[in-house]
């Protein structure tokens, strides 16, 4: 059975706080989410195993620990799951990057694939799927999906603020997967935007309206 993680580290709480003001500009506000994604992947790694490797050190030999042979990728959703990429990174260099593009179908209003590249070694790999809003959870639901049908199996979801209805969709169709999230947040408006939230993650990181 997956987890659900409610951050609450001091840091990610007052970087949430200030994207969160509509006086927070692209520049600030782009640099924010890297470094709350850098935050969020510091504790969502808090799992990895580890294994003994013997080192020489500029005085004697050692014994020290490091990530035991799990390979990592990051996969963002995309448009706005892009501005987490580059933090996460920087803790995780050696990791492969994937993305995964799905639009609304303004009829259904259900996701439709449109882009999906993973690295082709994906199945062996320990997957971190991002997104920085989780609101209705249907587009992070269709994202899993796509990966299960794939071959992953090892998969965990990451976001930096969720409403309630989003985290129990994730929990009904992908009980199995474990979710860290920056910020709970009250509910959907009528909209399906998050209250209180911080309106459109992506057009904030990108600049567009």
């Amino acid at each position: 059975m997956g987890k659900v993680v409610i951050m609450d580290h001091p840091l990610i709480r007052h970087k949430i706080g200030y994207i969160r003001r509509k006086d927070t500009g692209t520049k600030d506000f782009r640099q924010t989410i890297g470094e709350i994604a850098m935050l969020l992947c510091y504790e969502a790694t808090r799992d990895l195993p580890l294994e003994d490797v013997e080192i020489e050190t500029p005085i004697c030999k050692t014994t020290v620990q490091e990530l035991k042979g799990k390979k990592l990728a990051v996969v963002p959703i995309l448009r706005a799951g892009l501005g987490m990429v580059d933090g996460i990174l920087q803790m995780i260099p050696a990791a492969k990057v994937g993305h995964i593009g799905l639009y609304r179908d303004p009829v259904t209003i259900e996701p439709v694939e449109y882009y999906c590249k993973l690295p082709e070694d994906c199945q062996e790999r320990e997957i971190f799927v991002v997104d920085p809003m989780l609101a209705t959870g249907g587009s992070s639901s269709a994202a899993i999906t796509m990966l299960k049908e794939r071959g992953c199996k090892n998969i965990h979801f990451m976001c930096i603020i969720a409403a309630p209805e989003g985290i129990e969709r994730m929990k009904k169709d992908h009980p199995d997967v474990d979710l860290y999230v920056g910020a709970l947040d009250e509910k959907l408006n009528e909209h399906c935007y998050i209250v209180p939230g911080l309106g459109d993650a992506g057009d904030r990181i990108f600049g567009t309206k």
